[in-house]
């Protein structure tokens, strides 16, 4: 390996949670880019709805644990307890999973934590984060063998010895490369799917959820998609700590036993959700109950749309069987049928 450069998995590490990195700083991911958290109060609330019904399916335990991994500043954590009742409030353990330092003023119930925990019952719930654990990028050379990308500090790239082991069968599994024309890129994603299994393992009952930017086997994208993010805007990546650095997942291939891939609109839809426009004869009826309601149809719209966030992908997964199926359509319905 030429001095100076690594593999974009060991940069991308030390350029996101080293001591100086990217996720450590002070003003946490909500200071450079918008994720569905801060698009609207009805992601939480749909969060909520969700963490409801795992504590019915599990028959109201003593303890329900909620486990938000990748939890930020704790955004997504305080406000789904600001929308749960009382009763359930009262026996729900919240977990934030996060490796940068507890930050001042958030709710005491919230335990803090940098690993999942363990042997606990109920939801866990990865916001946009398997799109930020690391991994390396394989690029194919002029005679189309698939090699490790390396990466110098300054971002750039030259190509290393051909991937091999674990990671090439992991390529020809999920992400094939043969055949490919010299430049096509892949993520090897293969600490993704090894991070998810040891964060559903922590689950002893209940149901694990992976939210992100995700793409499938039949349409991997010919280039990959590893790419750096700076105060809201998309920048070439620079494993220097001074940008997020991210790629899109490959959630089939995280997906454990059970589980069901869906799109993001389709999972708040099933949790109600509802970009519709409210009546006009609200407007004269009661204005000011108008103008809320087309400002939360306005946001349901944002989240659910099918070519933003509504894009995104879930990977539902339930462990043990009595949270199979908490995200189909009321009463097994298909949406928009009466």
């Amino acid at each position: 390996m030429a001095s100076g450069t690594r593999t974009w998995r060991a940069a991308t590490e030390a350029a996101l949670y080293g001591p100086n990195g990217f996720y450590r700083r002070p003003e946490g991911p909500a200071g450079h880019f918008r994720t569905s958290v801060h698009a609207s109060p009805l992601y939480a609330g749909a969060v909520a709805e969700l963490l409801r019904r795992v504590d019915a399916a599990l028959c109201h335990p003593a303890e329900l644990a909620f486990t938000d991994v990748g939890a930020g500043r704790g955004e997504l954590l305080t406000a789904v307890l600001a929308q749960t009742a009382p009763e359930l409030g009262a026996r729900l353990r919240p977990y934030a999973v996060e490796r940068a330092e507890r930050p001042p003023g958030i709710d005491e119930r919230i335990t803090w934590v940098s690993d999942v925990p363990e042997g606990v019952d109920g939801l866990l719930f990865a916001n946009e984060w398997l799109d930020n654990v690391p991994v390396d990028v394989a690029e194919t050379d002029a005679e189309g063998t698939a090699r490790q990308v390396l990466v110098q500090e300054d971002g750039e790239e030259l190509l290393g010895e051909p991937v091999s082991g674990a990671d090439a069968a992991w390529l020809a599994r999920w992400w094939p490369l043969d055949g490919a024309p010299p430049g096509s890129r892949a993520e090897i994603g293969l600490p993704r799917d090894a991070a998810w299994a040891r964060a559903a393992r922590g689950l002893r009952s209940g149901l694990a959820v992976a939210v992100d930017y995700a793409h499938r086997h039949d349409a991997r994208p010919p280039f990959g998609t590893l790419t750096g993010f700076r105060e809201g805007r998309e920048v070439r990546p620079v494993p220097d700590g001074s940008c997020d650095i991210t790629a899109h997942v490959a959630l089939d291939a995280c997906a454990g036993p059970g589980s069901s891939l869906l799109t993001q609109r389709d999972a708040l839809h099933a949790l109600g959700v509802d970009g519709s426009r409210p009546p006009l004869s609200l407007a004269s009826s009661d204005p000011a109950a108008y103008v809320r309601a087309l400002g939360a149809a306005g946001e349901a719209a944002e989240l659910t749309a099918p070519s933003g966030l509504g894009g995104f992908g879930w990977l539902v997964q339930p462990v043990g069987d009595a949270c199979a199926g908490l995200l189909e359509p009321a009463h097994g319905r298909p949406d928009g049928e009466g």
